[in-house]
């Protein structure tokens, strides 16, 4: 009877395949020019970090994707959602090792990627969809690039491959269509949406919470006036346009009618939570929502670290995918997924101007 193998760590972690897959285009490694080796392993541990990412916004969409989420559930969504925070932190830090890289030594080896992209990165693009980005919100030139991503996919397996996942993960339930769900279900004063005269309930916290705002808002202005001057009727058309703004967020005058109680009710919930954020029931829903913000803060980062480095070492010029470069980089600094759990910040009131609570019975421990 043989003997049961040992586990070492270069098995475990099967390293001798994977140090010998940084040759590029050659055979192997000691074919490479100088500072290519860098720039190859630069990039494999940011997809490295991707599959990650991708392992774990799945789980906790997963959590949070049940039709009913029990309390205990959520810390286990704001664990691997935290964990998504911190791998983007570390890849946000590595640029930092992408920029010893100097301009010459860098067009030294350029060439030899012609036509490859970091567009064509599939488990990036996975990652905005998983999120929940529209391909609609894609800048004009990133639908084009992907046309060409497509064209190249054609002649290669690798290509297949990349298409086959977009693809998938386009069939998939994404995490902010998964929040929203979960959002939708959130009690207002004790009210679900299955509970009769939910719809009322949720209006008369709306009213009032409009109500308390307007006024918070008329009482910042006559400050403004008496202590800093300026013209009246200037100061109020703002006031105005504030309040405006805010109750066409909260009522969600930007939604088709047919879908508008919904999305009223994902952003009364959000608004609830956000407000009520002291009562023990809604003090990790809130977490879960704040880790949600800081995931997309650090994707953001991301891109703009990511269009300063490229900017740093080929200034201005055509990527090598044939994109416009560093312009359209800082482009993708402006996307936004998630953009119910920003705007509500602006709506935002001190706790001493809430509308009072009511039921609040219904958001404590059982004991």
């Amino acid at each position: 009877m043989a003997a049961p193998q040992v586990p070492t760590y270069w098995d475990y972690l099967k390293l001798d395949r994977l140090l010998d897959l940084q040759s590029g285009l050659g055979d192997d490694d000691a074919s490479l020019m100088p500072d290519e080796l860098h720039f190859i392993v630069v990039h494999q541990v940011y997809e490295l970090w991707f599959k990650l990412i991708l392992r774990e916004l799945r789980l906790a969409r997963d959590h949070l994707a049940a039709p009913r989420v029990a309390e205990e559930t959520v810390p286990h969504v704001v664990h691997h959602l935290r964990r998504i925070n911190e791998i983007l932190k570390l890849a946000v830090d590595q640029f930092r090792v992408m920029e010893t890289l100097t301009p010459q030594d860098f067009l030294g080896f350029r060439d030899k990627l012609t036509p490859a992209s970091g567009f064509q990165s599939f488990q990036m693009r996975e990652i905005e969809i998983l999120l929940g980005f529209e391909e609609a919100e894609r800048a004009t030139e990133a639908v084009a690039a992907m046309q060409q991503v497509k064209t190249l996919a054609a002649a290669t397996p690798g290509g297949h491959l990349a298409m086959e996942r977009i693809a998938a993960a386009g069939q998939e339930l994404t995490l902010r269509a998964a929040l929203n769900d979960w959002l939708y279900r959130t009690p207002i004063h004790g009210s679900g949406p299955q509970d009769p005269g939910d719809a009322q309930a949720v209006e008369a916290f709306l009213h009032d919470y409009l109500r308390a705002l307007e006024a918070l808002q008329a009482e910042q202005a006559e400050r403004v006036l008496e202590t800093q001057g300026g013209d009246r009727s200037t100061v109020q058309c703002r006031v105005a346009q504030s309040a405006a703004g805010a109750r066409a967020f909260l009522l969600a005058e930007d939604v088709d009618a047919p879908l508008r109680p919904r999305a009223q009710r994902i952003r009364a919930g959000l608004l609830f939570i956000e407000s009520y954020r002291e009562l023990p029931l809604l003090a990790w829903p809130r977490l879960l929502v704040d880790t949600v913000v800081e995931l997309e803060e650090q994707l953001v980062l991301w891109r703009t670290r990511h269009a300063r480095m490229v900017e740093r070492t080929i200034g201005r010029r055509m990527g090598t995918g044939g994109s416009a470069g560093v312009d359209y980089l800082d482009q993708t600094t402006r996307y936004r997924i998630f953009t119910e759990l920003w705007a509500v910040r602006t709506v935002l009131l001190p706790r001493r101007s809430l509308p009072a609570l009511r039921n609040a019975g219904a958001y404590g421990f059982a004991r």
